[in-house]
Order: C-alpha cells, then structure tokens, then sequence
C-alpha cells in the first residue's frame, strides 16, 4: 500500500480525489504510524508511516483508500513521564478528529502505558488493538440549511437527555428508543412543539466511555461527560448508522421549528489522570495537549475533578476545540452549544482570563458567533468560580438564579432581595458589562441535580444505588419535602408539593433572561431522591412516560404559550423605573401597591412583593403592564393594585392556588387582590380578558 507526503492542512481523515488524505498532530514525536484494518475492522492489515512532516503536523496521502476504511495510529517517540512525554507505539491510538468510530471500547490492562504494578517510567509492552475501536473514514456530508435562529428573548430551553428521554416511550418502537432517530419520532416532535419551547439541550452526545471503577460497580456512565472523540456520534446512540443519520434528525427538528444545543466537554478528557489509560491524545503528545504539573510533568493539573485538564492556551488544543465546533454547527446543523465547566476554556498558567484566545476566537469566528453560546462558568481549579465573568456573546447557566428560587420558595428568612435580583435578569451581575439580559440562563433543576418533583419531597440525597456510600452529590440542595421524606399518602403533603412545583415553574418562565427547563420536570419526573444519577441508566434516569402529571404538563404548557404572548417577559435588556427609550420600565411594589422603600428591603421577615412591568410605547406595546405577585411566606396578603396608566382594569392571567391556574378567559381584578400563602399571580392591565395558550 503506497503512501505519499499529503497536506498538512486537513486534520483527520480526508477523503479527496483518489484516495484518502491523514494527518495528525504530533509535536513530539518521532514517528507517526498510520494502522490501517481490514474490512471486518479486526484485524491490522498494514502499517505506513507517515512520511510528511509540516511543523507539528505529520501527514500522508494514500491514493488506495476511500470512505468507510478502519484506522489508528501508533506514535513512536520519548517516554519520559517526568519530562510529560508518554508515547508508547504499543497503543493503538484514536484520531482525535475521527468521523465515526467502529467497534466497541473494552477496559483491559493494555490500554495503560506504563506496567501495571510497576513503575511510571517502566513502559507497557501490551498492544492494546483488541479492545480499541477504531476511527472510519467518512464521506463529506451534504450541506444542511440553516436552523431557526431564535431570538435569544424568545428563547425557552429544553434540556434532555437524549436516551433517556425516549427510552421508555410507549408510542416509539424499539429500533427508536434510546438512539438518535427516536428524536425525530412523530410522538416526540409533536410533544416538544405542544410544550411550546424554542431548543432542546442534549446532554453530551460526542462518544464516550464509562470508567473503570464504574463498570467494576456494574454502573456505565450515563450522562457522557467522559469524552473520547469530538467528532464522532456515540456509537450506541447511531445504532450502527452513520453521522448522516444524526443530520437527518436535525434536520426535522428544524423543520419542526426547533433548534439544537449540544452539551459539550472541551476540558478534560476520558483519559483521566497519571493513572489512566493511553487511548488518544496522551500517546499523540500528552505534553501539548494537557495541561500538567509545572514542578512535575509527570503529573496532571487537575482543574476540571476528572484526572486531567485540557490545555486550552495551546494553539493544538484550540484547533481541536474550534474545529469540532465549526464541525457540529457546519456540517450537523446544531445551533449552539453549552460549554461543561467552561472555565476551563479561558485558564493559562496563570488564571482564568475572559479575554482567552479560544475564548475570544469562538466568539469572533463568523459560524460560532452566530451559534447560542453558553458557558458553565466555573470549574473546580483556583478562582475556577467565574459566573459574570465571561465575554459577549456567551450566555452563562445562572446557579445563583437556582439557589436563590429554591431558597425563597423553601420559606428562607431574608431571601427577597436576593430574588428580586435573579428575577430581573441578574442585571447585578452582567449588565455592568454592557451584557444583555439573555446573559442569564436561569434554571432551577437541571441533569445534576434533584429534579424538580425531588426539591419538593426530598430534604436529603438518597444516592445508594451510585454505590459510593451516600458520600457523592450536592450535600446542599435548598429542598423542602414539606414534612415526609420521599413518597407520601397525605393529601396535604402531596397538594404543597404540586403547589411548590407549579410555583418554582411559574417562577422560571416568568423570569427576565432565559428559562431552562430540565426534561421531565413538566411531567413530574423523580429520581427517587438520587440527585447525582450520572452513572443510573435505567428507570431512576429514564422518564416514565406511563406516569406523568398531565396537570402540571398542562400547567407548563400553559405557563411557556403565556410568555410567548407577552413580549414584556421576554427581556432584550435589562428593564429599570426609568423607563428606557422604547418607553419600558421594570418595578418592585409592595403590598401598598407602591413602589417598595429601602426599608421594605431590609426587613427579613417580608416574603411577598410584586413585579410591575410596563410599556408606554405608542406601538402594540403601548398601556400594556403586568403584574408579578409572588408569596412565599405563611400567611395570606392582601395586596392593593396600582392604578393602571389608562384606567383599564387588571385581569387574573394566573394563579398558582386557584385550578385552572391559568386562565383563558380572565375576569376582572377588584382594586386589590389577596395573594395566599405560597403562591404567586400573574395579572394582566392591558384590558385583555381572553387569551389562548
């Protein structure tokens, strides 16, 4: 088989005219071994080494390949872990920009490159090809047009997960569960359109692997936070078809109106630390690729909890990062991506920096800036806590938004301005940056975590079944099982509970910034107390379809079709009493119906306030206010109303206490309203007393 000098230009595996283009960076090494398979994928049918070499890249073309060819590569050069250098020709070796992967990933002494039992700087003779898949050699995938492009002020996010979320659908047939296609099924499209959001957020479908102290428990990881390849799909999830299967499905999500934020992890790898296995970048060149322990090379700076961190201030890294994301949004159509412990993104030696080249060149790129861009804005490393702190046009998941709902709902003393400050968007936090309010998504649950029937019948984590001696998981959840632990029979109990959901949702959606629902939570979904369910997939992770709260799926869909008709709950900017020069304003009144004085604010035991929104434009928006009532105290409050701008008279749209909840034909307010215990309303002062959801 003849291989030539190719262009170091096109990373990975190339299809071009007559033949198939490799190339591959490898800055230390000595030699690049191409381990091309036969067709069943077993077995090595023959060895090539590169023989080009352009800087850092090793390249060559092989007139004789073409689509659908298996291959590795094996990379010779020094082992020297005190230096940071970790190559060992005996591991086959995964292309980091793999296409698709054949074959199944199988834990075996082999894959680790020193001797198991001996010393780090004794290599590993084992070859490790039985156990590795392999990457394939993939055709270019036709051109896919261009997705919804929602407004960020529109925007309402769905996260799922995506095996979980189809897995037990009675309506799905068994070759569409749990994999891809199943996302495009009928049932599930037509359920995501009816709930009324914009995107639905997977959570990492780039493939992965489970650790090996999981499987030894007879766990997998489920979540996928595990990344093997940024290119490739997760085998199981393609069930034996291609990436364009993966196109196709988002495809009809966009037809359906949908966009598609993929979940991914650009901070650490599967590899884990100095302890781990050899399967791609640390036998590539573990020096340039991760970042490691200054005073000892032999050991991994553990920014991210997971054994390694990527190092994202080298130019190599960033190249993979920027090019895995330009793959996704070009070539699969996906329309944004949230960012796993994106601090991690903007770290060099010496911190984090918000104006980090990759952090900068994402935002800058004219793909991926037009993408949702979300970061996770922390990671566990020095100063690794960074919410605020990201650059335009990063949006941030807000944690502080979710402790804060949960803590005031709970009933905590002196949480009301705290609130407040999450309900307008956070401007407290992002708005100093010149940053608009869609910098906030806020979220009350989310995979990590309780979901949102867990909040309000669990006060402790039950995660036996992780098999870590309750020991892992948030130990802090801010919940409330209002006086039983888990299941109950009192009617009482179960009543507060659907109240407390219903009013934390309600909370959510009614928000200035972005809501973000976690899947399941409209329908009553629990984990049975598990709030840190990343290795359960079964029926603790899986939503049961057979039995969902049809009224609180009712009460969401009721609560999304409410902000999607009030342009004034979805933010743009941050809205202040002044009102801005498109005539809108934003207030905090107290029970008087006037504005609330700095005494109301500092008084601990005040649990109720309300939240007048208001346009004077002469356009649609003109006259038009609503009224956010909220009560999260023990007692009923009696709330007067403030005189509407036109005399119009205020119409109950929703009321948390009283069934339906929300209402299509809203009768007239009196002069005051009394607002129940635990409770919250919204009224609308427009004179508009109909309104379909």
């Amino acid at each position: 088989m003849e291989v030539v000098a190719g262009d170091a230009a096109m990373l990975g595996a190339t299809p071009v005219e007559g033949g198939v283009n490799f190339a591959l960076s490898a800055a230390h090494a000595d030699v690049v071994e191409l381990c091309v398979f036969d067709e069943t994928g077993e077995h090595e049918a023959t060895r090539l080494a590169l023989p080009g070499r352009d800087g850092d890249v090793w390249h060559g073309f092989v007139p004789s390949l073409g689509a659908g060819v298996r291959y590795g590569y094996r990379v010779h050069g020094p082992y020297a872990p005190e230096l940071g250098h970790r190559h060992n020709p005996n591991k086959l070796l995964l292309d980091p920009y793999a296409r698709r992967l054949s074959g199944e990933f199988r834990w075996h002494a082999s894959h680790f490159g020193f001797k198991q039992g001996g010393q780090d700087d004794e290599p590993d003779d084992q070859d490790n090809a039985a156990f590795m898949p392999r990457g394939v050699v993939c055709a270019a995938l036709a051109d896919l047009p261009v997705g919804p492009r929602t407004a960020w002020a529109d925007t309402v996010i769905f996260e799922a997960h995506l095996r979980g979320f189809t897995q037990r659908h009675p309506l799905l047939s068994e070759r569409e569960r749990g994999v891809i296609r199943g996302l495009a099924a009928d049932a599930i499209v037509d359920y995501l359109v009816a709930l009324g959001i914009t995107a639905i957020e997977l959570l990492p479908v780039h493939a992965f692997i489970s650790e090996a102290f999981l499987e030894k428990r007879e766990l997998s990881n489920y979540w996928g936070y595990n990344t093997l390849s940024w290119f490739a799909v997760h085998p199981p999830y393609l069930a034996g078809e291609g990436p364009e299967a993966f196109q196709r499905v988002i495809n009809r999500l966009h037809d359906a109106g949908l966009e598609v934020v993929l979940d991914v992890v650009y901070n650490h790898s599967c590899e884990g630390g100095a302890d781990g296995p050899t399967l791609s970048l640390r036998g590539i060149d573990n020096a340039s690729y991760y970042r490691l322990e200054r005073d000892d090379p032999a050991q991994y700076v553990n920014d991210t909890g997971c054994g390694n961190t990527l190092a994202a201030d080298q130019p190599v890294v960033r190249r993979l990062v920027l090019d895995s994301l330009r793959y996704w949004a070009k070539d699969m159509g996906i329309d944004g991506f949230r960012f796993d412990l994106g601090a991690t993104l903007g770290r060099s030696v010496h911190g984090f920096d918000p104006h980090a080249a990759l952090l900068s060149q994402i935002g800058a790129d004219p793909l991926l800036g037009k993408c949702k861009l979300i970061a996770e804005p922390w990671d566990i490393g020095p100063g690794g806590y960074r919410l605020g702190g990201f650059p335009r046009p990063f949006s941030e998941w807000n944690d502080r938004y979710r402790d804060s709902v949960r803590r005031y709902w709970r009933g905590d003393d002196g949480e009301l301005p705290e609130l407040a400050r999450r309900l307008h968007g956070s401007g407290d936090i992002f708005e100093n940056a010149q940053r608009p309010a869609s910098s906030s998504i806020n979220l009350v649950t989310s995979h990590d975590g309780f979901t949102l029937r867990d909040l309000v019948s669990y006060a402790r984590r039950h995660n036996l079944a992780n098999r870590e001696d309750n020991r892992d998981g948030h130990a802090e959840n801010f919940s409330d099982n209002g006086g039983v632990e888990g299941s109950s029979t009192d009617a009482a109990i179960i009543e507060r509970r659907a109240l407390q959901q219903r009013n934390m949702l309600a909370t959510l959606v009614l928000s200035q910034g972005v809501p973000m629902i976690s899947g399941g939570d409209e329908v009553g979904r629990t984990q049975q107390g598990n709030n840190n369910a990343y290795c359960q997939d079964n029926e603790i992770s899986w939503t049961d379809w057979e039995n969902t709260d049809d009224v609180l799926l009712a009460f969401a869909r009721g609560l999304i079709a409410l902000r999607k008709d009030e342009p004034l709950l979805r933010a743009d900017r941050y809205r202040h009493d002044e009102p801005d020069a498109d005539g809108q304003s934003l207030h905090w009144i107290d029970a008087t119906g006037k504005p609330a004085p700095e005494s109301f604010w500092l008084d601990p035991g005040n649990a109720c306030v309300g939240c007048l929104l208001a346009s004077t434009t002469p356009d649609s928006l003109a006259g038009r206010q609503l009224l956010i009532l909220l009560n999260a105290g023990a007692e009923a409050v009696d709330f007067a109303l403030p005189e509407h701008a036109s005399g119009g008279d205020w119409a109950k749209r929703m009321d948390t206490r009283l069934e339906p909840w929300i209402f299509s034909d809203a009768p007239p307010a009196e002069s005051s309203v009394t607002v129940l215990a635990h409770s919250m309303m919204l009224l609308d002062g427009s004179g508009r007393l109909n309104f379909n959801p």
